[in-house]
């Protein structure tokens, strides 16, 4: 298998120069995070891979021999059921498949003899070995394997693709990517429209992936658990880092770290230097200062990359004091016609928390949410607010901006603030200079959501209510609301599919799922280290009560033989070979032994050719087998079994005809 070889890559937009001299390789079984800021060009140099975009410079090597698998932010479909469409994945092996049909049929029709026999072998044989190895024996498991991993059901497959939201049709475009099993996989942002639930599946499938993976992502605990090599393109260049994106964040701080104290020593070096300079240039010691001077001109001097951002919360004011108890949830339920989606729901929320809310996507968390801050009333029990608690919530829509408004009009009206203070509060969260002045409706989704989130923390509100607050935002802006919520001394309830982000920030998670809640006193990986211990241990349960199973049915295996021993029953003598059968090998071998060389070589090519197709018929018997959807439909099952058993014994048969004919 190749290894994808990218060398000194320039690409550029008129004047404004995206990236240049961009190197790096991608090999199977790398896993490769691709980070850095919106804008920087990683979707861009991705479309480029494909083919998608022109480069101005350098080169793309690969075999022309590997496959690669393609998943951008948006898709489209023609139209159609998602069960055909997920079979389109597959047009190349269903088309053999047909074919290899088409070839058996007339091998029973036609029969095998003859040159024309021999050619329908041969064709046979390549079709059914294309076939084999693109997988067509296990490609409808496949299919409903990665489609049920997605959160995609049985119901969803008889639905029309083109009725799909946005979010589903990216997972459609995913899950037809992971199918194929390409030699390379790039993603642009795969965990985006997925619950937590999916990622965590998505991860241990990349895990094990055999092929190349880039991933575009600026999902940190997903690039830790999956990637083994972060690129990171940054001011036009790529840097990569080996290891996780943990371990790419601690190397760049301690290279940061290190080129800052090798400017600091420089620019003392420069200072001494020019000082002497200006003090002999004129005098005795002249000719040496000129010597410096030189060697002043010649210092290549060190070039200290822009400072990240970074939040300055001390801009901010104290929210007021309220009650300890800050929110209550009694008894609360809501239900769309016949379906609950939560029911007799209790919650207590206490000052000074930082609460995570997760759960499946459809569990009802944006809906609690909304039944917390009064925009839906629960029909049974009652939702308390302390005294003294203000609400401030952050909604996904950002319904609160003003499209026409510029960012600096929207932050000095809205809170009667002077400019400079509100430069301040909008460098904070990376609005500077004449970005300040850009109207809301031309902001990105991203960017929207920055401004929405220093509203809500200028509003002096001392309970956020959050609904996914880092949608949209690249790794810099999640640290800066990341570092604003740190910061901050009130309370906050937070939905967020971000598990980096809710690690970082909470210190309770509640559980939403089937219905109720579960409480949890940590962070994510707190809550995933408790349900992980609680799964082992019931796995062990189980384990345990299979082996006592298993000792109790040895046991009464043992006690039955036991009996039917004492009562004298006798076991079943060998099965005596049936002299007609007897007969009728003796006369087979007679046959055989009169056959010219030519014509038994025949006879052995065209019963291995037997063989072969009947084997291959048993391999296709046992991953319809294990095809969920036959498991879970007893007759299908047993159907299946029996075909199985029948093409054993039809196998069995083949063999011992051809053992004959070789022996004879």
């Amino acid at each position: 298998m190749g290894t994808l070889k990218v060398t000194n890559l320039a690409k550029s937009f008129g004047i404004d120069e995206l990236f240049k001299d961009v190197s790096f390789e991608v090999a199977r079984g790398d896993k490769v995070g691709f980070v850095g800021a919106n804008g920087a060009g990683k979707s861009t140099l991705m479309k480029i891979l494909m083919g998608q975009e022109e480069y101005d410079a350098g080169s793309i090597q690969w075999d022309s021999n590997d496959t690669i698998g393609y998943v951008e932010q948006t898709a489209d479909f023609a139209g159609g059921t998602l069960y055909e469409e997920f079979q389109h994945a597959f047009d190349d092996i269903r088309a053999l498949g047909a074919k290899k049909a088409e070839l058996e049929q007339r091998m029973k029709t036609e029969g095998t003899e003859g040159e024309q026999g021999a050619a329908l072998l041969d064709d046979y044989s390549r079709v059914m070995n294309r076939f084999e190895i693109l997988g067509g024996y296990d490609y409808e498991s496949r299919l409903r394997r990665i489609a049920y991993g997605l959160g995609f059901t049985e119901d969803d497959f008889k639905k029309d693709v083109q009725h799909f939201s946005g979010g589903q049709k990216t997972r459609i475009c995913l899950a037809k990517a992971l199918m194929r099993e390409p030699d390379f996989l790039f993603l642009d942002e795969p965990t985006n429209h997925l619950d937590i639930e999916r990622i965590e599946w998505l991860e241990k499938f990349l895990q094990s992936y055999h092929g190349g993976v880039l991933i575009i992502s600026h999902d940190r605990f997903f690039l830790d658990r999956v990637a083994t090599r972060i690129l990171e393109l940054d001011g036009g260049q790529v840097t990569s880092y080996e290891g996780n994106y943990t371990y790419y964040m601690r190397v760049k701080n301690d290279r940061r770290a290190a080129l800052q104290s090798a400017y600091e020593k420089q620019q003392e070096h420069i200072r001494k230097t020019e000082e002497y300079i200006r003090r002999y240039k004129a005098g005795i010691k002249s000719k040496q200062a000129r010597g410096r001077q030189s060697q002043l001109d010649r210092l290549e001097r060190i070039v200290l990359p822009p400072e990240d951002a970074t939040f300055n919360y001390f801009a901010f004011h104290k929210p007021p004091e309220c009650a300890e108890r800050v929110a209550e949830l009694e008894d609360v339920s809501w239900h769309y016609g016949d379906h609950a989606i939560f029911d007799h729901v209790n919650l207590l929320i206490r000052n000074g928390d930082g609460v995570a809310l997760v759960g499946p996507n459809g569990a009802g968390k944006t809906t609690l949410l909304r039944v917390l801050i009064g925009e839906l009333e629960s029909p049974t029990g009652r939702v308390k607010i302390g005294s003294r608690v203000k609400i401030g919530y952050f909604s996904q829509q950002h319904e609160t901006l003003h499209p026409e408004s510029t960012i600096l009009d929207e932050i000095t009206y809205t809170f009667g603030i002077d400019e400079e203070q509100a430069r301040k509060y909008l460098g904070a969260f990376l609005f500077h200079g004449d970005d300040v002045l850009r109207r809301i409706g031309d902001l990105s989704g991203g960017e929207q959501s920055r401004v929405a989130f220093l509203k809500l923390m200028l509003t002096g509100a001392n309970f956020l209510v959050l609904d996914e607050p880092t949608n949209h935002l690249d790794i810099p802006a999640k640290e800066t609301i990341e570092e604003a919520l740190m910061a901050y001394p009130g309370t906050f309830l937070a939905v967020s599919h971000d598990r980096y982000f809710l690690d970082k920030v909470a210190n309770c998670t509640l559980v939403l799922e089937n219905g109720s809640i579960t409480e949890y006193n940590g962070n994510y990986s707190y809550y995933r280290e408790r349900v992980e211990a609680e799964e082992a241990a019931a796995a062990e349960e189980r384990e345990e009560q299979e082996r006592l199973a298993k000792i109790e049915e040895k046991r009464a295996k043992e006690k039955e033989r036991a009996a039917r021993k004492k009562a004298g029953a006798a076991e079943a003598a060998p099965k005596k070979e049936d002299a007609e059968q007897k007969q009728k090998d003796a006369a087979l071998r007679g046959s055989i032994q009169s056959m010219s060389d030519t014509k038994r070589q025949e006879m052995i090519d065209r019963a291995e050719a037997e063989i072969a197709m009947a084997e291959a018929e048993l391999k296709g018997i046992e991953y319809e087998m294990n095809d969920p959807a036959a498991q879970s439909d007893p007759a299908k099952s047993q159907q299946l079994a029996d075909a199985y058993a029948a093409k054993q014994v039809e196998i069995e048969e083949r063999y011992a005809k051809w053992e004959r004919l070789t022996e004879a």
